[in-house]
């Protein structure tokens, strides 16, 4: 068990590291000129889970902002041409929002940026500390309780 102490060491290494992958990802992107905020990227990412374009408010929903901040990101993305808005087809009061070729383009760079930003970040690691840090992340992830031998 750890001591109250570790814990806060522990807190204070995650947040040094989700701060330290922020940065590299930032930079990654700014170094591929996609013309893409993080904010934008993630709503990009989000919109390409989706079977079929969602309202804005239903992005606003899964990235957990409110809703103007979504209409910001959209605005921003509609401008570069990467989503458009489109008419509900049931209700046309309703705009939903879908991604463009541009923006199916855009996505698949970021992948690879997402890509290179991790590659750096696990540079230090051996294989077997990779593997390691899977499990142990996909633990925390997860929420339960990792089996022990």
């Amino acid at each position: 068990m750890t001591t109250p102490d570790a814990d806060g060491l522990l807190a204070e290494q995650l947040l040094r590291l989700t701060r330290r992958v922020h940065r590299i990802q930032k930079r990654h992107l700014q170094q591929r000129e996609l013309g893409v905020t993080p904010a934008q990227s993630r709503l990009l990412r989000t919109l390409a889970h989706w079977g079929s374009p969602p309202r804005m408010a239903d992005l606003a929903e899964r990235l957990e902002v409110v809703p103007r901040a979504v209409t910001t990101l959209v605005d921003g993305l509609e401008a570069s041409g990467k989503v458009r808005r489109v008419p509900d087809p049931a209700n046309r009061r309703v705009i939903r929002i879908e991604l463009t070729d541009e923006g199916r383009s855009t996505l698949r760079e970021l992948h690879a940026v997402r890509r290179s930003a991790a590659e750096e970040i696990l540079a230090p690691l051996t294989e077997e500390q990779r593997e390691t840090l899977g499990g142990l992340l996909d633990t925390l992830i997860d929420g339960t309780p990792a089996e022990r031998c």
